[in-house]
């Protein structure tokens, strides 16, 4: 799995105003197919026509990308347009100066994992028949009010923190927790995400094909447990609360998981996200995993895929509008004027609040525009990408860190979290020899109202930004110790909501829906009108790389026959 700590819709490079970050070669955007997409956006040449495809997918996120190279895997004509010249969307790397960056996911859980239980993303490159190398840890610091301490996943380590920083009464509390929900994770994870489709096929892949480990799943917990797992799809702190967890510390460590998950606290989280993290960190054996090459290595992996199986990325392809013909999506629009055709399907990558803006006015019901428009949203980021000497930097450096200011603001608070990510500590290839790669950032708590109408050329957003980065300068002090200097920083960038806005296309800069589990569902991946869906975080099941990845892999599979999916997942041992 991944957590929201690595899931995160992260800025673009593009915000830095270097016009064209040159990471990839262009082989890297190279398509295995003879009519593959050029890749600086002009389809003709690509086509003795006009161009088309069976499915045209709107953004090359992990959601678009999963989608399309699944797609591709089924035999299907798709095609996905990217606005920007580089893939991946927030999940994309970028290099200055030899500093390679991450701009969005950096901790990750599952992706070597197989079978069922795998991570969704695992499940989606074990299809498409890539692997990720990756490198192995257990550990992150956290900064506390309570103190600072190194904290390691597993179902034992956790325990001498708890004892040390919280007392007799919360490792008692945690014992209890753990307990009570890690039976429940073999019902929590025992529907393969890669089974489900959006239609009654579902019934099928899923349904009867895991009929009996489901049931084998309720048995083997008992009638008690079986009824436990009826809160899987209730907020996590229900489960909290009919426990009667009272310590401060369990309280708050649990609100700071669900957040660093989903961004949202755990009354605002479903019981079987939690269940499932709770199944992956503390268990015996687990560990963390960075890909060896950065988190753009996650996106190539993808690519690869898509073009292995003849599918084409077209860059700087922006894609103005949604064409509707007849009440149905046939196609889009690029900013070129050049019309691409979609067959059989357009599915947009982009959020709930922007693929409306690529709809013409009339063509949904005002109900559905006004559910759109009511949807109550995350809010933004700040961000801080440092590239400096690793010379007084501590050889033993964590390659994660996380400070909470002050537990009583509580987790969402704004300028409260900070995560601190150095992948050059596993990844020395990720930064020139002798030096560190830094990524600090506010995780989706950022008032996007403070920078709405700010030019961004002016003395006011400058000073705002300067203003609004410091929480993160210290907390990256903090971490780094006395040998850390800002003016010694050979690399320093500052990103802002309105980078988001700009460069993302997302509305408001904002993380994503903000659908707090028992109030709410994140919405299906059909749409009102004929041919059109959505996959990402604006859809089922929600925000993070997993999330997402398993929204590409639904729609991938409800746009192909029931006989081709249950031969994919029969080629791949689900």
């Amino acid at each position: 799995m991944a957590a929201n700590f690595c899931g995160l819709t992260l800025q673009s490079p593009f915000l830095y105003n270097f016009s064209r970050p040159t990471i990839r070669s262009s082989s890297f955007i190279r398509s295995s197919s003879s009519s593959s997409a050029s890749s600086n956006g002009n389809l003709k040449e690509s086509f003795s026509g006009e161009p088309e495809a069976d499915v045209v997918v709107i953004g090359s996120g992990i959601g678009g990308l999963c989608c399309g190279a699944l797609l591709a895997r089924y035999d299907q004509d798709v095609i996905v347009l990217e606005s920007h010249d580089h893939p991946g969307g927030a999940a994309h790397s970028f290099e200055i100066k030899g500093y390679k960056f991450d701009s969005g996911p950096s901790l990750f859980s599952g992706l070597q994992s197989r079978g069922p239980q795998a991570n969704p993303l695992a499940q989606v490159l074990d299809a498409l028949g890539e692997s990720l190398p990756c490198k192995k840890y257990d550990s992150w610091m956290v900064y506390l009010p309570e103190g600072d301490f190194l904290s390691r996943i597993g179902p034992t380590d956790f325990f001498k923190d708890l004892e040390k920083y919280a007392g007799p009464s919360a490792v008692q509390e945690w014992e209890k927790l753990l307990g009570a929900i890690l039976p429940l994770s073999s019902a929590a994870m025992a529907l393969p995400p890669l089974s489900i489709r959006g239609d009654l096929g579902v019934l099928s892949t899923a349904a009867a094909r895991y009929a009996p480990s489901l049931l084998k799943s309720f048995i083997k917990m008992g009638p008690k447990g079986a009824l436990g797992a009826t809160k899987l799809l209730r907020p996590f702190s229900e489960i909290v609360d009919s426990l009667e967890l009272k310590d401060p510390f369990i309280r708050n460590w649990i609100d700071l998981l669900a957040f660093l998950l989903a961004g949202v606290k755990s009354d605002g989280i479903l019981s079987a996200e939690m269940i499932y993290m709770f199944a992956e960190w503390y268990k015996p054996g687990c560990t963390l995993e960075y890909p060896i090459d950065g988190t753009g290595a996650v996106v190539e992996a993808l690519v690869r895929g898509l073009e292995k199986f003849g599918g084409r990325l077209s860059l700087k392809s922006h894609v103005e509008n949604i064409v509707i013909e007849n009440g149905k999506a046939v196609g889009v629009k690029l900013r070129n004027g050049q019309f691409v055709r979609a067959r059989k399907a357009v599915v947009s990558n982009a959020s709930m609040w922007d693929t409306l803006k690529l709809l013409p006015p009339g063509a949904l019901p005002d109900s559905y525009v006004k559910g759109v428009n009511t949807t109550p949203q995350c809010e933004s980021f700040m961000h801080l990408h440092l590239g400096f000497d690793a010379e007084g930097i501590a050889d033993d450096l964590e390659i994660h860190h996380i400070v909470v200011n002050d537990w009583d603001r509580g987790v969402d608070a704004d300028q409260n979290v900070v995560l601190i990510s150095v992948p050059s500590v596993l990844s020395p290839n990720l930064a020139p020899p002798g030096k560190h790669v830094l990524h600090a950032y506010c995780p989706g708590t950022e008032p996007f109202g403070l920078w709405e109408g700010l030019d961004r050329r002016s003395a006011e957003y400058k000073n705002l930004k300067s203003q609004r980065s410091e929480v993160m300068w210290r907390a990256v002090e903090r971490a780094l110790g006395p040998g850390f200097k800002r003016e010694k920083c050979e690399v320093s960038l500052v990103g802002t909501p309105l980078t988001h806005q700009r460069f993302l296309r997302r509305n408001r800069g904002t993380y994503g829906p903000a659908i707090e589990a028992g109030k709410g569902t994140f919405p299906g991946h059909s749409t009102p009108i004929p041919q059109l869906l959505c996959c990402g975080d604006s859809t089922f099941p929600g925000i993070g790389v997993p999330a997402v990845a398993a929204s590409g892999a639904i729609v991938a599979n409800s746009l192909v026959p029931v006989s081709k999916h249950s031969q994919l997942l029969d080629a791949i041992g689900l």
